[in-house]
C-alpha cells in the first residue's frame, strides 16, 4: 500500500493534471478556471478578464457627462443664412466642463415661427455678452460674427470651420487654437485653409467659418503643480491617471506583464484582427524602428532623385589612367 501511495504521489503530471494547476502568472490571460463536469455536459468559468478588454463596453470607463452645457455647434442652414444675415444676441459666457474653450450662448430670434432659438457656439477671443453675432453671406467682417469661407477674404483668421457644408464646425475648436485662408480655387467653389498642426486643408466654399480665435488660450501655460490637479483634469474627460506601464503589470493583467525583468517578451506589433485582450501595443504598423535621415531625406521625390543623379552623372571624376612603366 505505502508503495502504491509513493508512486501515485511521485508520478510524472500529464498535460491536464498540469493545467489544471496552474494559478496566476502561469495562466496568461486566464486566471483560473475550473473544469465542472456535470454528466455529460462541461461548464468552463473563465477567470479575470483584462482592462483593456473591459474598457470596450463603457460601463465604469465612461466620462461624466452629466453637468456638460451643451454641443457647440452652428446654427442649422437655412434659406435666410444663406441669402443675407441673421442677428443674435450673447446672452452670457458659460463654462462647459471637459471643454477647454468657453461656450457662447447667442439666442435668434427664429424667421419662420414667433419664437427665440438658443444655439451654443464656441466662443472667440473678445466676445462679451451683450454683443451682436451675426450669421449669414452679407454679415460684416468681425470678431465673433460667421460668414461662409467664399465671403472671406485671403488671410482671415478664423475658427471653428466645418468640413463639409452645414455640419457645423470641425476644425480649429480647441481653446487658443485658429485656421488661416490662404486661397481659393479659380472656379471660386473650394477654399484652401491652414489648419493649427500647419496642414493645408481644401474643404468647399460654401463652409462656413467663425471670425477669430479661439478663446482661453493661455490654458496650458499655467503650471500644473501637483498630481491631484493633473489627476481632476484628466477625470473631466475619464482618461486614464495615473498610467501603469504595461510590462510593470501581471501577465494577468495585460499582454506584456510578467517576467523577472519588465521587458515585453513578444513583439509589440500585433494583427489588427486580433482578439481584445491581445489588441495591445503598435496595432497594425505599417512600420516600426527609428526613421533614419533628416527632413530633407524623408520627403526626396523623384524629382529630387533626378536632379541629384544628373548632378552625378556631369560630375563624374574621370578614372586616372595607369601609367606604364618603361622597361
Amino acid at each position: 500500500f505505502l508503495s502504491s501511495f509513493l508512486f501515485f504521489f511521485f508520478k510524472q503530471k500529464t498535460a491536464y493534471e498540469i493545467s489544471l494547476g496552474l494559478v496566476g502568472s502561469e495562466m496568461c490571460i486566464r486566471d483560473r478556471y475550473q473544469r465542472r463536469v456535470h454528466g455529460d455536459s462541461i461548464n468552463l468559468r473563465m477567470g479575470k478578464v483584462v482592462k483593456c478588454q473591459r474598457k470596450g463596453k463603457g460601463s465604469i470607463f465612461k466620462a461624466y457627462t452629466i453637468g456638460r452645457v451643451a454641443p457647440a455647434k452652428f446654427r442649422n442652414l437655412d434659406f435666410a443664412e444663406r441669402e443675407g444675415y441673421l442677428r443674435g444676441v450673447v446672452k452670457e459666457i458659460v463654462h462647459d466642463p471637459g471643454r477647454g474653450a468657453p461656450l457662447a450662448q447667442v439666442i435668434f430670434r427664429d424667421p419662420y415661427h414667433f419664437k427665440h432659438r438658443t444655439e451654443y457656439f464656441v466662443a472667440a477671443e473678445g466676445m462679451y455678452s451683450g454683443q451682436y453675432v451675426y450669421v449669414g453671406k452679407k454679415a460684416t467682417l468681425s470678431i465673433g460674427n460667421v460668414l461662409p469661407l467664399s465671403a472671406v477674404p485671403d488671410g482671415t483668421v478664423v475658427c471653428n470651420v466645418e468640413g463639409e457644408l452645414n455640419d457645423k464646425g470641425q476644425f480649429a475648436r480647441a481653446s487658443g487654437t485658429s485656421a488661416v485662408v490662404i486661397g481659393r480655387s479659380e472656379e471660386g467653389d473650394k477654399v484652401r485653409i491652414r489648419l493649427p498642426s500647419g496642414d493645408r486643408k481644401t474643404v468647399p466654399a460654401e463652409c462656413r467659418a467663425m471670425i477669430g480665435v479661439v478663446a482661453g488660450g493661455g490654458r496650458i501655460d499655467k503650471p500644473i503643480l501637483k498630481a491631484g490637479v493633473q489627476w481632476h483634469k484628466f477625470h473631466a474627460k475619464r482618461h486614464c491617471f495615473p498610467r501603469v506601464r504595461p510590462v510593470a503589470m501581471n501577465p494577468v493583467d495585460h499582454r506584456f506583464g510578467g517576467g523577472n525583468h519588465q521587458h515585453l517578451g513578444r513583439p509589440a506589433t500585433i494583427s489588427r484582427m486580433a482578439p481584445a485582450g491581445r489588441k495591445v501595443g503598435k496595432i497594425a504598423a505599417r512600420r516600426t524602428g527609428l526613421v533614419r535621415g533628416g527632413k530633407d531625406a524623408k520627403h526626396f521625390d523623384m524629382q529630387d532623385l533626378k536632379q541629384t543623379f544628373y548632378f552625378h552623372q556631369s560630375h563624374q571624376i574621370a578614372p586616372k589612367k595607369k601609367k606604364k612603366k618603361k622597361k
